[in-house]
């Protein structure tokens, strides 16, 4: 029994590690966009052409909540949109060269910041650091 109590303290202690880099990644490198437009940003990024209820999808909010963030990207010059040539009751969007520029620097900001945290750490430290990173790609495998 004792093994299964270490699994789930130490898969506690890395859900609670990974929601507080995370979190300090978010708030270190967003710029003009919130956690929330960053987050739909990435997902355009990553789908290419999404819908609206792909994005829904992806982001796990309700397609409201998607239509609002679109607009406000759309304002901002993030993104454009335009009727789906296969069916014009859907909306598709795509990033526009600002929104592209934007996502990737909100990127570099984030590398940059866990770079800086890196560099503090003792050689052996980043050598863990390496291991650690290999292992967490490992866990994520197949998602």
């Amino acid at each position: 029994m004792e093994t299964n109590t270490n699994t789930n303290e130490t898969a506690a202690r890395l859900r609670r590690a990974i929601t507080r880099i995370n979190r300090k990644l978010r708030y270190s490198a967003l710029g003009g966009v919130t956690p929330a437009q960053a987050s739909m940003l990435a997902s355009i990024d990553k789908l290419e052409r999404p819908s609206l209820g792909d994005l829904a999808v992806a982001e796990q909010i309700q397609p409201p909540s998607v239509t609002r963030l679109v607009k406000d990207l759309m304002k901002a010059g993030l993104i454009s949109s335009a009727s789906d040539p296969d069916d014009r009751r859907s909306t598709r969007v795509r990033l526009t060269a600002l929104g592209r520029r934007d996502l990737n620097a909100i990127r570099q900001r984030k590398t940059e910041f866990l770079e800086r945290k890196l560099l503090a750490l003792s050689p052996v430290d980043r050598r863990h650091a390496e291991k650690l990173v290999s292992f967490l790609e490992v866990l994520l495998e197949g998602e």
